[in-house]
């Protein structure tokens, strides 16, 4: 006996936990490294201690709030890793600098280096938070899918804040370095004062001194923005739901024509099986002919557990492990399609290669749900957008719902001949559901079975399949005698009637494709067929207008409504907007909360579209879709990358309060919290960087990665020059 695992998602589960968690690892020593390398031994070990205890006390509230621990839960801690140390490091960081510029080490100074950073530390941390809160709101079944990334986030970020504060501080002081260390520690500080020194001055009083060089500096982050937005019109970027994932089970799902006897639907399965076995990831296979596969999410969504007429049959294809093979899944099922297509084209069949889909399950990836005035009208019009999808290059795997005309064999009983041989209508519906196995004798009870097993009888095919053998099949009378059926009535050939679809009790008709190729998101391929419908009139005169919202207003004309994967797109990019106004507002209130200030803010969030600069072209560059997670990562980047705006211009207000002038306290504020601005920055991109080749969440670490970086840049020179543009007036009436 052989046995074959066909399916193990406990397995898969497994491994992509283990996965996660030796990337947490990972990401956990890449930032205390980045620690030690920037402040010394000593910060890095007071930094690396606070990470297992907000990472454990996180793991328990998600605990208490109801969350596992599996794969969306554990990027969510991954990401937090990158933001959670952040309010450790400024700490930290302005410990050291208040002890190095007093030349001792004393409780006192740590207490006010931790005040001096305390407020504007708090109101970062809240940013993060206001950003992150939202986006635990987005509905469908994409939000349950992502919400423990902004609930765990923000819970991370509070507790860091908590041990920022508290702990912190307090393992400063008893991990104080001896003098000598302090010394060394003193001096490469004075060098890299003078360097930034130097460096800030000479560029900063640069461009804050000549109007044509901070002109010529706006403009050009002007047209480098609407040259990154630029990059959606032309395709260079193209968006997704979510990309391809890289999965270890196909399937085929194989619909003959209708009718078609369940041998011929043997000899088509059979046929592509063989053709399966030359593509050399394919570890095993399984046929279901008649019979629908043991089916999951994805197959509950699109009914599959219904196919179970003679021309219906499935291929479960299993593949080799990912870390044994060089091809994605996708690309292996581009290649199925490939190798199977003419087979089914020969046969007349339409073929449809099943993924699983990385995210929420949809009937399929591009639908058009189709309403008119009557049911011939929706139908036709229904054919009609069927050959406008398979004449688009981006659409494969086209079919439709509407049933291919077909006859079926009635048998017409004869009443008055019945009553006289004492033969009643159910006796002959019995005795021709016994010949054709739908009549179901007696079922066995088996012992740890909950479903019953039925007996039922059923004439061999060779002999039902002839009508004269069912027409000499006797029939039992009242008074024990048999006769043949045909005395009883005859047998009529009648045409199959349709099925009515029912979409919130308005009648509708389905067409269905996959999108394949670069442009594999259902946007591209629903305006190529909208462009090809310009020409098209239906048979009620309407020229079709696409819905992407709602249903038409009513059936009195042909119109049509996009659905399938779109649906989710919309709605997902819908909400992830909505929350992202929501953080944006939220944020602006905080800010102008501390400051109290109304043009100080704007300055502050001025760096957030500039995010932009590094996400749109980093999709670019590496070649991946912006999707529903590289969103999820810029909302969360607007709060991330606005604290470093409130630590310069805290800074900066604070100076200015001492009687600086508002120049010199921009350039003081630049050199004294670049180097955390830098950490933090450096923190989150290598965070980041380890869920990168992850299928699903590699936009959000794009986002992270190339928008920190680049804004981080960008922010030590845009705020100081929207700080002298508002004037020392402002700065001095705001609060500190």
């Amino acid at each position: 006996i052989h046995v074959t695992v066909s399916r193990d998602y406990g397995k898969t589960a497994n491994d992509k936990v283990n996965g996660l968690l030796f990337k947490l690892l990972v990401a956990t020593a890449a930032v205390t490294l980045l620690v030690w390398l920037s402040l010394g031994l000593t910060p890095s070990i007071v930094v690396l201690l606070t990470i297992p205890v907000i990472l454990v006390t996180t793991v328990f509230i998600a605990m208490i709030l109801g969350y596992t621990i599996d794969r969306v839960s554990l990027f969510a801690l991954i990401f937090a890793i990158g933001i959670l140390v952040d309010d450790a490091i400024v700490v930290v960081e302005n410990i050291y600098r208040r002890w190095l510029r007093a030349g001792k080490m004393s409780t006192k100074i740590a207490v006010d280096a931790v005040r001096e950073v305390g407020n504007p530390t708090i109101l970062a941390t809240y940013t993060v938070v206001a950003a992150l809160v939202p986006m635990g709101f987005v509905r469908g079944m994409m939000g349950p899918y992502m919400e423990p990334i902004p609930v765990l986030g923000s819970v991370a970020m509070l507790l860091s804040l908590f041990s920022a504060l508290i702990f912190v501080p307090w393992l400063s002081v008893r991990m104080r370095p001896p003098m000598e260390h302090l010394q060394k520690m003193e001096e490469r500080e004075q060098r890299l004062d003078s360097s930034l020194d130097s460096f800030f001055h000479r560029a900063l009083c640069s461009l804050m001194s000549s109007r044509l060089l901070s002109w010529g500096f706006f403009m050009l982050l002007i047209v480098s923005f609407a040259l990154s937005m630029l990059m959606f019109y032309s395709k260079s970027v193209t968006v997704k739901m979510l990309p391809f994932d890289n999965k270890p089970t196909l399937s085929v799902v194989i619909d003959m024509p209708e009718g078609t006897a369940l041998p011929e639907t043997a000899n088509l399965t059979r046929a592509m099986a063989q053709k399966l076995q030359s593509v050399p990831e394919v570890l095993s296979l399984q046929s279901y002919i008649g019979t629908a596969q043991p089916f999951d999410f994805n197959g509950l969504v699109r009914h599959y557990y219904m196919r179970e007429m003679p021309w219906n049959a499935d291929i479960a294809i299993q593949l080799l492990d990912k870390r044994e093979r060089e091809r994605s899944s996708h690309e292996i099922a581009s290649e199925i399609r490939t190798l199977l297509t003419p087979l089914s084209l020969k046969s007349h069949a339409t073929l449809t290669v099943v993924e699983m889909p990385p995210g929420p399950p949809v009937l399929q990836t591009l639908v058009a749900e189709i309403h008119g005035p009557d049911a011939e009208t929706r139908r036709q019009v229904a054919r009609d957008m069927t050959k406008l999808f398979r004449s688009s290059p981006l659409v494969t795997d086209v079919d439709n719902f509407i049933r291919a005309p077909s006859d079926y064999w009635n048998f017409k009983v004869d009443i008055q001949k019945a009553a006289r041989q004492g033969v009643s209508v159910t006796t002959i519906n019995q005795h021709l559901a016994m010949a054709m196995g739908m009549f179901k004798v007696i079922d066995l009870k088996q012992p740890g079975v909950q479903e019953p097993t039925w007996i039922t009888l059923l004439v061999p095919l060779e002999k039902r399949a002839e009508l004269s053998n069912l027409n000499n099949m006797p029939i039992s009378t009242q008074d024990g005698r048999t006769i043949p059926l045909s005395e009883l009535g005859h047998f009529e050939r009648l045409p199959r009637q349709q099925m009515v679809f029912h979409k919130d009790l308005r009648a509708v008709e389905f067409v269905m494709g996959d999108t394949t190729g670069a442009y594999a998101a259902p946007i591209y391929a629903m305006f190529d067929i909208e462009e090809r419908l310009k020409q098209y009139k239906t048979p009620d005169g309407v020229t079709l207008q696409p819905h992407y919202t709602t249903a038409p207003a009513n059936d009195r004309q042909s119109g049509f409504e996009w659905s399938g994967e779109w649906t989710v797109t919309f709605e997902t990019f819908r909400d992830l907007g909505t929350a992202f106004i929501v953080a944006l507002i939220a944020i602006y209130m905080l800010v102008v909360w501390q400051f109290g200030n109304f043009l100080i803010p704007a300055i502050i969030m001025a760096p957030i579209p500039l995010t932009l600069l590094g996400i749109i072209p980093g999709h670019w560059i590496l070649g991946a879709d912006f999707t529903a997670t590289s969103m999820i990562g810029w909302i969360a980047l607007a709060g991330i990358i606005v604290r470093n705006s409130i630590l310069l211009v805290d800074f900066t207000i604070h100076q200015v309060h001492q009687g600086e002038e508002l120049i010199e306290a921009v350039i003081m504020a630049v050199k004294a919290r670049t180097r955390p601005i830098l950490i933090t920055a450096l923190a989150l991109v290598l965070g980041a960087s380890v869920i990168i080749t992850d299928p699903i969440f590699q936009g959000m670490a794009i986002s992270l990665l190339f928008g920190v970086f680049v804004s981080t840049l960008l922010t030590l020179f845009v705020i100081p020059l929207g700080c002298v543009s508002l004037g020392q007036k402002i700065f001095m009436e705001s609060k500190e």
